[in-house]
């Protein structure tokens, strides 16, 4: 992942981890919650839990512990500093449908507000929640909507350009989810998702375990 932050990628997934785990306790009725409870739903250690809740600026206290929604504020202040991102998605296939459906249902508090594809058949639509446009007017929709993230969901030949296309119009943020390396100016954040080779070592750390056991 290419960023511009004194804090490590992995404290910003333990955060946004922490964030979702309180977001469901909160909707249980929970109010307080004490760091080793978070760091068992987290799979991880009581320290690093209050080590990571530090740089919110939030305490606690001995007795109660942390409160969910005092909790929930400071975090998303730290992780969403302007407030939640605007997200548009490229490529309206099957994994595209899919992500909408995800975020209209999953997660209220981040919002894909436009989708695009070249294929008149699925532009003018509402899919999953979403207005989709056709890509030849992406920057006027990122312009209009404030959109400052976008979500790539083409195939590999095409997802450089539609990365370019992006950047041209603005966007600071990318997620690909396309089989290939992007080439982006310095000042854009990107992240890849690659499901091929994500499997492909979870394949070999369950052989080689296999292997160890059987030894």
């Amino acid at each position: 992942m290419k960023r511009n932050s004194d804090i490590s990628v992995r404290t910003i997934e333990r955060l946004a981890l922490y964030r979702r785990l309180l977001r469901d306790l909160s909707g249980r009725g929970e109010v307080h919650i004490f760091s080793h409870q978070l760091a068992e739903l987290a799979n991880n250690t009581s320290a690093q839990v209050r080590r990571d809740l530090m740089l919110t600026g939030y305490t606690g206290t001995p007795r109660k512990g942390y409160e969910i929604k005092e909790l929930i504020e400071r975090i998303s202040a730290h992780l969403d500093l302007d407030g939640e991102p605007k997200i548009a998605l490229v490529g309206i296939g099957n994994l595209g449908r899919a992500i909408l459906s995800y975020f209209s249902y999953q997660q209220p508090t981040l919002k894909i507000v436009a989708a695009f594809d070249t294929d008149e058949n699925k532009t003018n639509r509402v899919i999953g929640g979403c207005r989709c446009h056709h890509l030849r007017d992406f920057a006027e929709v990122v312009k209009k909507e404030g959109i400052t993230l976008g979500i790539i969901t083409v195939p590999a030949q095409g997802a450089q350009e539609v990365a370019d296309t992006m950047t041209a119009a603005g966007i600071s943020g990318i997620l690909n989810f396309a089989p290939v390396p992007l080439r982006v100016p310095d000042n854009v954040c990107t992240d890849r998702i690659d499901i091929t080779t994500a499997l492909e070592k979870v394949a070999y750390f369950t052989k080689f375990n296999q292997k160890n056991i059987g030894n």
